[in-house]
């Protein structure tokens, strides 16, 4: 049993012995959720140091036959790209459990239901960030929009049951194409000598052009859905307005970052030709997304509606670095996928937070608060300048070496994908300055500055954000050698910037 089998399978053990203590316990309950998150990151920081960098193929590799005669195998390992989300969702849901330590509460469900589907959601995303097996992969996609409905629609609120049910619609779509394109994915490679849904297996055979557009794009289809990618985003808006914070955090932070990572992982190694074929079509795609969100969020009225439109903004840079099929493009996008989801989780509990103690999360509602909570504003505008890529915080270098990458091939679109930094200082500070300065409403001048155990959540991630603005070699180290495999299926080097 390898370390990446038991980092699958200690949320779920853990998460049913929540059942084990009295659910009229609620200290208890939350207190053995947090201790079982953190044994899950300290197993992968173990993990994270015996991983070797330089190394391009799969570590810590483990395979069993699971459904012999259609030839399903239990199949894991992870590369440089895998072990960093894997790690990315070990670190986030300790901090997602200390931060909603009494969000579970007054549900449609009990509290210990409320972790146990977190820590669920944690399981299913260690499993499916180092899974090897196409199918296993496909069960694990589908599996993970179960516990997020039921934490949308039992412990939301408002329009809650619908939007956790558009959610799901729009995730069972997407997988019912994507399981299309698998099936005839795994008879292409019986056609090819290849009995098997293995991903190094697969990306060897050669399909034929018109199979493999066909294939691509039932693919891609899903991975845009679940990103999300204009214009399969419609239902995150609706998901960041009734969620609770925490859920949004889980979602936008882990099960989101399945579909860039499917984009990056299989569609480029499974189907070169067709990604070619596609890129430009899907950098258009990519535009929009990152001005039509940042626009949109500028309009917003509400923060966790407000950051739930600058994730869909985000998620765009993250695909257009993607398909430009460069080092530097595929390097940023997946740093962009680490970072986007501790300046996501800044902005949705701090947002959630001041919810709270407000009772509303309308922006015009507050004002003035530096000079009640100096450090939640502090806290509230670090997190901001992360959301806008400042220099010297983390996203500056993913969304940098994005649109250096981009340039390279689309300068035009480099260009216009540039602007939405003016964009995005626009929607920040605009936040910033309603939230923040001004002058003290009456309304707001009880309210409570972050206590210890609220300081305690947000001190690794502003520390992590700010980290690795100015160190960010560690993971792009880690980085490289998977990048460089990934793109030798579509590329056989960076291409020259092109003279003017």
């Amino acid at each position: 049993m390898s370390l990446l089998t038991i980092l699958s399978i200690v949320p779920v053990l853990g998460g049913l012995a929540l059942y084990l203590v009295p659910k009229n316990d609620s200290k208890k309950i939350r207190s053995v959720a947090l201790a079982i998150s953190l044994i899950e990151t300290a197993i992968s920081i173990w993990v994270a140091i015996s991983f070797h960098s330089g190394n391009s193929g799969y570590q810590f590799v483990e395979s069993h036959s699971w459904i012999k005669f259609i030839h399903i195998n239990y199949a894991v390992g992870v590369d440089g790209l895998s072990l960093i989300l894997v790690l990315m969702t070990t670190l986030l849901t300790p901090i997602v459990i200390l931060a909603s330590w009494k969000e579970g509460e007054g549900g449609r469900f009990s509290i210990t239901t409320y972790y146990f589907l977190i820590l669920m959601l944690e399981s299913f995303g260690v499993a499916i960030f180092s899974a090897t097996d196409i199918f296993y992969f496909y069960i694990l996609f589908e599996v993970m929009l179960v516990p997020v409905y039921f934490l949308i629609a039992g412990f939301g609120h408002g329009e809650r049951v619908a939007a956790a049910t558009k959610f799901l619609l729009y995730g069972l779509f997407g997988g019912l194409v994507m399981l299309v394109a698998l099936i005839g994915l795994f008879y292409e490679g019986i056609n090819h000598g290849v009995v098997s849904f293995d991903i190094n297996q697969l990306s060897q055979i050669a399909i034929p052009s018109t199979v493999q557009n066909l294939l691509f794009l039932g693919f891609f289809l899903a991975f845009a859905i679940k990103a999300p990618l204009w214009p399969f985003h419609t239902w995150l808006p609706a998901v960041a307005k009734t969620a609770t914070p925490s859920t949004s955090i889980m979602l936008l932070g882990i099960l989101d970052k399945v579909g860039t990572y499917g984009a990056l992982r299989f569609c480029l190694q499974l189907f070169p030709h067709a990604s070619k074929t596609f890129s430009f079509t899907i950098s258009i795609f990519a535009i929009i997304s990152i001005i039509y969100g940042a626009f949109a969020a500028i309009a917003q009225k509400e923060i966790p509606v407000l950051v739930g439109w600058t994730s869909i903004s985000h998620f765009g840079f993250i695909i257009l670095g993607i398909f430009a099929f460069t080092s530097q493009g595929v390097t940023g996008s997946s740093f962009y996928m680490f970072n986007h989801a501790f300046t996501t989780a800044a902005l949705f509990i701090l947002g959630g937070w001041l919810t709270s103690r407000r009772g509303t999360s309308a922006i015009n509602e507050f004002g003035g608060l530096q000079r009640v909570t100096p450090v939640l504003g502090w806290m509230l505008f670090i997190a901001g300048l992360s959301g806008l890529a400042l220099p010297g915080l983390s996203s500056f270098v993913s969304e940098f070496l994005v649109l250096i990458g981009t340039f390279t091939v689309h300068p035009i679109l480099a260009i216009i994908g540039t602007t939405a930094i003016i964009l995005a200082a626009l929607y920040i500070l605009l936040m910033i300055q309603k939230a923040v300065h001004g002058e003290l409403r009456s309304e707001n001048s009880n309210i409570s500055d972050l206590n210890l155990r609220e300081k305690i959540v947000m001190v690794p991630v502003i520390v992590a954000i700010v980290f690795f603005g100015f160190y960010p070699k560690p993971i792009l180290h880690t980085l490289n050698s998977s990048t460089t495999s990934v793109l030798s299926h579509v590329v056989n080097a960076d291409p020259a910037p092109k003279a003017r």
